[in-house]
Formats: structure tokens, sequence, C-alpha cells
């Protein structure tokens, strides 16, 4: 059996810091970014409504969350391989990364 092809650590693979998961790296390098739009300008355009809005944190463009019917956000990621988003107001602030598809 292979412990990495269940996503199990290994004592030669990095770990997050509780142990349990690949730890991820995708947030460590971030540069500050300025958010791009205070809505998602996709679904603005077509009228739409959203639920939650996100930050790519690679490049500032904001969209809606994954929660939201047209997840724009998803989709901003599988055009630029931006891995990291960061919610925004209102609500708590938490960080995805869609690579390992956890909060970072």
């Amino acid at each position: 059996m292979n412990p990495e092809m269940y996503g199990e650590a290994t004592a030669t693979s990095p770990v997050s810091l509780n142990g349990s998961a690949p730890r991820c790296g995708h947030a460590d390098d971030l540069a500050p970014v300025d958010q791009q739009s205070t809505g998602c300008p996709e679904c603005q355009v077509a009228g739409d409504a959203w639920i939650a809005l996100v930050m790519c944190l690679a490049c500032g463009w904001a969209a809606c969350s994954d929660d939201s019917p047209r997840q724009h956000a998803l989709a901003h990621y599988q055009e630029t391989d931006h891995p990291v988003t960061r919610r925004l107001p209102p609500g708590p602030a938490s960080r995805w990364c869609y690579v390992h598809r956890r909060a970072v």
C-alpha cells in the first residue's frame, strides 16, 4: 500500500501544522494585491445575484464564491491556475486553496 496515494503523511512528505493533511504552501509567497472590483463583474453584467464574494490573492480579481449559482471564482481558478482566494466581507475572513480543496 502506498500511503501517499491515500493522502497519508509519510516521514518524507511535508504535512500541515496539525499533521493530518499535506501542507499547503500556495499562500506562503503571495504578494499583497488590490481588490479589482466590489462585486462579481460577470454576475453584474448578467444581472445575477451572488451569495458571497471572494478575491483571488494572486491578482485581486473579485468573483462570486462556490456557494453562488455561477461559481465565477472557480472558473477564474480553472482559467488562470491562481490557487488561493480570500472571502470578502461581510462574513469571516478565510482563505481557500483550490488545489488542495480546503481552507489554508
